[in-house]
C-alpha cells in the first residue's frame, strides 16, 4: 500500500493554498509542515505532500513512501534495495520527527527517485 507521494512545487504556499481549496470538497486538509519547505494533507489513510525542490537533483523530488507491516519489513526491503543496486538515503531507523512510532529507510532508485518503506502505528 502506498502510505505517501509528495511531489515538488515551485511556489510551497501558494501551491498550499490551492490545493486547500481544491481539497475543501474532499475534506482533505493540512495535518503538518513546515512554511516555505513542506506541507502534508491528510487523505485519509495516507498523505499528499508538496514541497519544495531539491536544488541538486530535481529527480529526487519524486517521492513514494511504501507502508509495511514492521520494522524488520522496513529493514529487509533496505537490505534487498542495496543488494539490487539502490544508493542509501537514510538507514532504517527512528523517524520521532515525523510521528512518535515512525521507523523507515529510504533509498535512491537507479534514476535518483526516492523511495521509503515505512511502518508507523496510525490511530484509527
Amino acid at each position: 500500500m502506498i502510505d505517501h507521494v509528495t511531489i515538488a512545487v515551485r511556489d510551497v504556499e501558494r501551491s498550499k493554498l490551492f490545493y486547500e481549496a481544491a481539497f475543501a470538497p474532499l475534506g482533505y486538509t493540512v495535518s503538518f509542515g513546515e512554511p516555505q519547505v513542506f506541507w502534508a494533507f491528510d487523505i485519509g489513510k495516507g498523505l499528499f505532500e508538496i514541497c519544495r525542490p531539491p536544488s541538486s537533483d530535481p529527480l529526487t523530488s519524486t517521492h513514494v513512501a511504501f507502508r509495511v507491516e514492521s520494522h524488520r519489513k522496513v529493514d529487509d526491503f533496505h537490505r534487498a534495495a542495496l543488494a539490487a543496486g539502490a544508493r542509501d538515503n537514510g538507514a532504517p531507523g527512528p523517524r520521532p520527527q515525523y510521528t512518535e512510532n515512525y521507523y523507515a529507510c529510504f533509498v535512491l532508485d537507479p534514476d535518483g527517485h526516492n523511495i521509503e518503506a515505512v511502518f508507523d502505528v496510525w490511530d484509527d
